[in-house]
């Protein structure tokens, strides 16, 4: 096999499965881990992929990698809307209670659901805090809620309201359930967040609150983004569309995290 013909097989490898390993790509092509370095070299220098310590991986899987919201409004929007359904079925209906989305398009799925809120009973009320501007308009319209945006500066990648404003507001308050995003949940990293600003907003929001939920799909399990808000025991309870792998499972169920499969 020459070797461009292996370094598209690698590069279209590393495109379907996100990460490789050196030492697989030895066996699976019955060549030297000094030839797979080589070539994986090559594939670098083309933008292909990017070297990793024992091996490669995708370039939308490197640590500060960020798609636009609109962006990821469009992808895996089906699991992204059963994670939503299971979210809205841990809000309260029959007591006065408060409640934070923090901004994604996963969060924002659920601020959907709350469009048509309304209390079990007369005198009941929902008390959403966010610090997502597209939540905020969506919400604004529903009369049975009580809706209270953050202040901040605005980070127009994400339509988040972040800083030190932020922060404070956040430290001052004690919400009864937090609904948090990430863009990676690993065993050994726990949750995170390319975004250094947006992380230290979400770390506060998982600090305030009573109970903290994380919203994510299984396309960000097993990932590690640059920065972490949240170890895995700072979490209660996370909300996914497919199984763990065993290594993550084991650590949730260490850390006493309630995995909920949508």
């Amino acid at each position: 096999m020459f070797a461009e013909e292996r370094q598209s097989m690698i590069a279209e490898m590393v495109s379907d499965r996100s990460r490789v390993t050196v030492n697989e790509l030895a066996v699976r092509f019955d060549i030297t881990p000094e030839t797979v370095r080589r070539d994986l070299s090559a594939l670098e220098l083309s933008r292909h992929l990017r070297r990793v310590h024992g091996g490669a991986v995708a370039i939308d899987r490197l640590s500060m990698s960020e798609p636009s919201l609109e962006e990821r409004q469009s992808q895996r929007h089906d699991e992204k809307a059963r994670i939503a359904d299971a979210a809205l079925a841990m809000i309260p209906a029959s007591t006065t209670g408060s409640i934070i989305l923090d901004s994604g398009t996963t969060t924002e799925l659920l601020a959907d659901r709350l469009l048509e809120w309304t209390p079990a009973k007369a005198g009941d009320q929902l008390l959403v805090i966010t610090n997502a501007l597209p939540i905020a308009y969506k919400l604004a319209g529903n009369e049975a809620i009580s809706l209270q945006i953050l202040g901040g500066r605005v980070r127009g990648l994400t339509r988040a309201i972040v800083g030190t404003r932020t922060t404070q507001q956040l430290d001052a308050m004690r919400p009864d359930i937090a609904f948090v995003g990430a863009n990676g949940v690993a065993a050994d990293f726990g949750f995170s967040t390319p975004d250094s600003v947006e992380a230290a907003v979400k770390t506060a929001i998982v600090r305030s609150a009573r109970r903290v939920v994380a919203l994510a799909d299984s396309s960000k399990l097993d990932q590690e983004t640059l920065v972490r808000f949240a170890a895995l025991s700072d979490i209660d309870a996370l909300i996914t569309d497919a199984p763990p792998s065993p290594k993550l499972a084991a650590a949730l169920a260490a850390a006493d995290v309630e995995v909920v499969i949508a």
